[in-house]
């Protein structure tokens, strides 16, 4: 038993805005007062003290073949950001792209408890799977990419909803997948014939059918299968001058659907003079705060080194030739692709400067804070560690007016970000970093300190700094347990992999197995995780 007295308490699910009460733990779970051996219990004495929820990333890239394939590729990352061993606790190194322990003991350092990780192609699921085992303390899960999937792909062009639907479940469960991810549909797929996608009805070389068909396909099956997180989209022209236009035209193409859209601050460009992007966070702004169905994450750019890398290999060919930077491209056979682009950027470069400015307009304009969540899409815009730096930015305005003086005069003009005076309060940060990412990924016992959540906590001392606040708790608990201390880890208990497991009809596998005969260098047999458990694995319901 474990109490925690005397805090004020930021739980948006509950309605908690600082209000001082006291959270009572009893076997990893939040129980009622009335519940409480207050005789037997541990006390924290938290008075004064900032109590919230452990935080949820609904967004990063930390474990599977393309975050390990970036370790390998850049042995520079990891010179001057190594942890030496420390009693019972393991040694690690990387600084945008940290080693496994490593990662698991910094998002718990900064009071982090439930990660998710953004994206797996199905065939190296079980990769991902073995490095989450070996990810410490923290809960996660991973989204599976589906937007380029050839059997998916030919669903859709014969008018095989059914099927459709069935393989989806199939590939959830054969993967032990949480949700569905879409990265440039159809265009990765282009890509292996040297081409892209540009607009929602191109045509997908060699099977006729249009990103428009894909997401629109994918947006249903995903309710259709209740799934508890709808398609997390990286649509397509991220990064161009176009990307504006056609996020908000797939976001009216999915209107009535569940959808949520990640890291949107690489899709919210213009075209500007001499070619440097324009900022379009106001009209991106806007339609996001029209569709009830939409929430974003907005991938905030934090000056410094950053490691790129997504299942967009059209993109990361582009970047680089763009800035010269080595480059790795990857295959995934029928399913997608990526590639790995090391960047550094300036506050003097303005095309840099403009993605900067970016987020903070989308952050600042997006009225409700349960549709718009801080993520650096790690290790892409930059490092999570980076996130108690940005939460400086949305609470002290004065500050965030200081950096915007200090970068490029061309990523300053036109912008609106000077005249928003708005700064986030202690409250819509515990929304925008726990308890809104946590309802939309349909973690009924994440984000919140109600009777029943999970016994995540994370105890802050208030300061005028919010990033040295935010950087090191106090106190964090995991299930309950302590973990962290003043910012340093304590214990490294495992933590728990999350995944799906959808009903679908079995007489689809004769199709399936048919399909990798044809096209897989993978048997059907070796490919599917449906009868091995996962370390420490839980199933979400659907429906």
């Amino acid at each position: 038993m474990l109490g925690v007295l005397g805090g004020r308490v930021y739980d948006p699910r509950n309605g908690s805005d600082g209000e001082t009460r006291d959270i009572w733990v009893k076997d990893g779970r939040v129980v009622s007062p009335e519940e409480a051996d207050r005789q037997g219990a541990e006390i924290v004495d938290a008075t004064g003290l900032v109590v919230m929820p452990g935080g949820v990333d609904i967004h990063s890239h930390i474990v599977g073949a393309k975050v390990n394939a970036a370790r390998k590729f850049r042995p520079e990352d990891h010179r001057g950001a190594e942890r030496a061993r420390a009693g019972a606790f393991r040694s690690g190194s990387g600084h945008t792209v940290p080693s496994t322990h490593l990662t698991g003991y910094l998002y718990a350092e900064m009071g982090y408890t439930t990660v998710m990780e953004a994206a797996t192609a199905p065939l190296v699921a079980r990769h991902a799977h073995e490095e989450m085992a070996d990810v410490p303390i923290i809960d996660k899960a991973t989204f599976i990419t589906m937007g380029n999937n050839h059997f998916l792909m030919k669903c859709i062009r014969d008018g095989r909803h059914e099927m459709a639907r069935d393989y989806v479940a199939w590939l959830l469960r054969a993967s032990k997948g949480y949700a569905i991810k879409i990265v440039n549909p159809g265009g990765v797929e282009n890509w292996k014939w040297g081409s892209n996608v540009g607009e929602l009805d191109d045509e997908v070389i060699g099977f006729g059918v249009t990103p428009r068909q894909i997401l629109e396909t994918l947006a249903q099956i995903s309710g259709e299968l209740g799934l508890p997180h709808p398609p997390h989209i990286h649509g397509i022209n991220l990064g161009r001058s176009s990307s504006a236009r056609t996020s908000i035209e797939t976001m009216a193409a999915l209107d009535g659907l569940r959808a949520h859209f990640c890291h949107i601050q690489f899709l919210s460009y213009g075209k500007g003079k001499g070619g440097v992007h324009t900022s379009e966070a106001v009209a991106i702004a806007e339609a996001v705060n029209a569709h009830p169905d939409l929430t974003v994450d907005v991938g905030q750019l934090v000056f410094g080194s950053a490691t790129t890398m997504t299942s967009d290999g059209p993109l990361q060919h582009s970047l680089h030739r763009t800035t010269g930077s080595k480059w790795m491209n990857v295959d995934v056979e029928g399913e997608t692709g990526g590639g790995i682009v090391p960047v550094f950027y300036k506050r003097t470069n303005p095309i840099n400067a403009v993605m900067w400015r970016t987020g903070m307009e989308l952050f600042l304009l997006i009225k409700d804070p349960w549709k718009v969540f801080l993520t650096t899409d790690h290790p892409n815009a930059g490092c999570f560690t980076s996130y108690p730096h940005v939460i400086k930015l949305l609470m002290d305005r004065d500050y965030r007016a200081e950096v915007f003086e200090g970068i490029h005069a061309r990523a300053r003009e036109g912008s609106v970000l000077h005249d928003l005076e708005r700064e986030y309060s202690l409250y819509e940060i515990a929304v925008i970093t726990r308890a809104g990412p946590a309802r939309a990924l349909g973690l009924k016992n994440k984000g919140h300190l109600g009777v029943g959540a999970d016994a995540d906590i994370a105890i802050y001392q208030e300061m005028d700094d919010k990033a040295e606040m935010f950087a090191r708790p106090r106190y964090v608990f995991k299930g309950g347990t302590l973990v962290a201390r003043d910012g340093t880890v304590v214990a490294d208990p495992p933590g728990r992999t999350f995944y799906v497991a959808p009903s679908y009809d079995p007489g689809v596998e004769k199709d399936i197995r048919r399909h990798f005969e044809a096209t897989y260098t993978v048997s059907f047999e070796n490919y599917s995780m449906l009868s091995q458990p996962v370390t420490h694995e839980e199933v979400i319901a659907c429906g």
